[in-house]
């Protein structure tokens, strides 16, 4: 099994990992063949020199099916309910229904065994002694391994740096670098100050057993009196803050810490709070093209490997009615097609009364996986929400393909994060 913090993950193992997965199933294949005898241990070419009849042209050996990644085969062993399951990610109070977790027990045991989660989101109420930390997320690991199909949760944590967003660094409990607020690093204007914030980061974070920080902030701060994002974002200049988001996002990948940046389409123009309900960035389209997907477009280029898309309403954009983190137009057409992104599409917490004022948690999940969403983060209820999605499918208002499309998202980048072996 792998190590359980997994190896360090660049861009180009994250889009070389079925590559290398079939070149480990030739190898296996070869192996297979010396132990049986029909391939001496040698190597000798010489037991090729038989009719073709017998061992299979290479035409037909060009032809045959690769053998299945672990990702395809753990998706093709689960059940709806499990593939279902992968698709959130919650706080373990959510999870359990404990008023604070601190320790993964028999209440955490006995919830993953009901809904196997793809992760769980900690803070700084979860963080109590820094051997408590550890073995809280050693722990969950193990019990996650052990429940429904065997697939070991991401393990996240908001870790933007500064006095802002910093649960690992604030909580006082590690001897870790704090760093200033983001606003005094682009001020710097020198990436290599971004690269050291992710490469410090992403490196205490692995070793405290973290694998996801929603980090870093992507939002460029149009709106000097937005203050949501402030002084977390890099920078006002889309440029210099796309400069920024890359170095911190590629210098984090390589410690095997993944990164998330946030808030898609952008939070820097907002003028409220989506925490406290609907927010909107008046921007226009070509407003937004030029400036706010700056730094996300950097963000894919580096190798980012998910999206967090906020419930920022666009209505000189998509003008829609809808909070990007529901619309199909956002997340499909523009995120996926204008920007080209592949990776994960994560949501804003589902908390939040941008979304529960005017949502039920079942209805809310159904139509953000409709609407081409991967993971859904923090719902007010867990139960109700899979349980809609579930019965959404079920009833065919979703199809078990656009579940299944989500799960093997989700799966491929664990496998080539080392989550899972």
């Amino acid at each position: 099994m792998l190590n359980s913090n997994g190896p360090a993950i660049t861009r180009r193992s994250l889009i070389a990992a079925g590559t290398l997965a079939g070149l480990a199933a030739g190898t296996a294949g070869c192996s297979a063949l010396a132990d049986s005898g029909l391939l001496p241990d040698d190597g000798d070419a010489t037991v090729w020199d038989r009719p073709a009849a017998q061992h299979g042209s290479a035409e037909q050996a060009e032809q045959a099916e690769p053998e299945p990644t672990a990702a395809e085969r753990l998706l093709a062993a689960m059940t709806l309910e499990q593939k279902v399951a992968q698709l959130f990610i919650v706080t373990p109070e959510q999870l359990t229904g404990a008023s604070t977790a601190t320790i993964a027990g028999d209440m955490t045991k006995r919830a993953l065994a009901e809904i196997p989660v793809g992760g769980l989101c900690y803070f700084r109420k979860n963080l109590v002694r820094a051997e408590q930390v550890r073995n809280l997320l050693s722990g969950t690991r193990e019990l996650g391994l052990g429940a429904g199909a065997g697939v070991a949760p991401f393990l996240s944590i908001d870790e933007e740096g500064g006095p802002l967003v910093a649960r690992v660094a604030n909580c006082g409990l590690f001897d870790v670098e704090r760093f200033p607020n983001m606003a005094e690093i682009g001020a710097t204007g020198d990436p290599a100050q971004a690269a050291r914030v992710g490469e410090t980061i992403g490196t205490y974070l692995r070793e405290i057993g973290f694998n996801l920080d929603f980090a870093p902030i992507a939002d460029v701060l149009t709106n000097p009196d937005n203050t949501a994002i402030g002084a977390r974002s890099f920078s006002s200049d889309a440029d210099l803050a796309a400069q920024m988001v890359a170095a911190e996002v590629a210098a984090m990948l390589e410690t095997g810490t993944l990164p998330c940046v946030k808030h898609f389409p952008g939070h820097g123009d907002t003028a409220g709070d989506s925490h406290a309900g609907a927010v909107y960035a008046e921007r226009t389209r070509e407003q937004i093209e030029s400036c706010e997907f700056k730094p996300f477009i950097s963000a894919i280029e580096a190798g980012c490997p998910m999206v967090m898309v906020g419930h920022i309403e666009t209505p000189n954009f998509a003008a829609d009615g809808l909070p990007a983190s529901l619309s199909p137009f956002m997340m499909g057409d523009i995120l996926r097609g204008e920007l080209g992104f592949e990776g994960v599409i994560i949501s804003d917490s589902f908390g939040m009364g941008a979304i529960t004022q005017n949502f039920s948690a079942a209805d809310a999940a159904v139509r953000y996986f409709e609407a081409g969403g991967d993971i859904l983060l923090m719902t007010p209820d867990l139960r109700s929400a899979t349980a809609g999605v579930v019965a959404a499918v079920n009833d065919g208002r979703l199809s078990e393909e656009r579940i299944d499309e989500s799960v093997k998202r989700v799966l491929e980048l664990k496998e080539s994060a080392g989550i899972i072996a």
